[in-house]
């Protein structure tokens, strides 16, 4: 599978992190949520700390919000904390309550470390920083189950996660990776001019995408051992 077009900022990030984005997008657990041999316990205590990982990313695009500087700005924050707190939140509730986990349940759910790293490592980027270093640290989120959600579904058969799967190959989440990578690339050139990845505050970026992308293998690893 050819590498998906979520924009040009995306396409360095990606190269310049291309080991970590390896081990990322081709994780083990990526890659049994694919032939389905991911044991049902790892994939539902996935889904019960991605649940709390979706309130602090709710957190971040809301500060993505507050750091906006134009109204396409806004609205693309705005609008993502929305589809978060309508629409995806609502569907782990949803997913875990046919499998036996109440809401109260899964609000619960006590953070595990991981999960508590990479997401106060996106929330200290916007407090610390600007709308470039937030959207540098969620890209890996949002353009990364992109990426995995388009290649496992092109080669994915018997999986019993064929759900979570077609979610992200969907053409809604795609056309929200495009929007997000037009977004990041308005955004660089908004603030740093054309020629944006020459300027001294683009290898600063780069490192913020890569420890995200090391922090989203890190939640992988997290999935693969719900007991510990």
């Amino acid at each position: 599978m050819s590498m998906p077009d979520y924009g040009r900022a995306f396409a360095l990030w990606r190269a310049a992190a291309a080991e970590s984005w390896e081990r990322y997008t081709r994780h083990a657990f990526v890659e049994r949520l694919g032939d389905g041999s991911l044991p049902r316990e790892a994939f539902l205590h996935y889904l019960q700390q991605d649940y709390v990982f979706l309130i602090h990313f709710a957190r971040a695009w809301a500060l993505a919000a507050a750091k906006a500087e134009t109204l396409e700005e806004l609205q693309a924050a705005a609008s993502t904390v929305h589809a978060l707190v309508h629409v995806e939140m609502p569907l782990h509730i949803r997913v875990c309550a046919a499998e036996g986990i109440s809401q109260a349940a899964l609000e619960a759910t006590p953070e595990r470390k991981e999960n508590l790293a990479y997401t106060r490592y996106v929330l200290e980027a916007g407090y610390s920083g600007d709308f470039l270093d937030l959207m540098a640290a969620l890209a890996p989120c949002v353009l990364g189950y992109g990426e995995i959600g388009l290649r496992l579904a092109a080669s994915a058969t018997d999986t019993p996660w064929r759900n979570w799967i077609d979610t992200y190959a969907g053409e809604e989440f795609q056309q929200a990776c495009r929007t997000a990578g037009a977004l990041i690339d308005s955004s660089l050139t908004r603030r740093l001019g054309d020629d944006w990845e020459r300027q001294p505050r683009w290898k600063r970026l780069c490192e913020r995408f890569e420890t995200a992308t090391r922090l989203e293998e890190g939640f992988w690893d997290m999935g693969l051992r719900p007991g510990a």
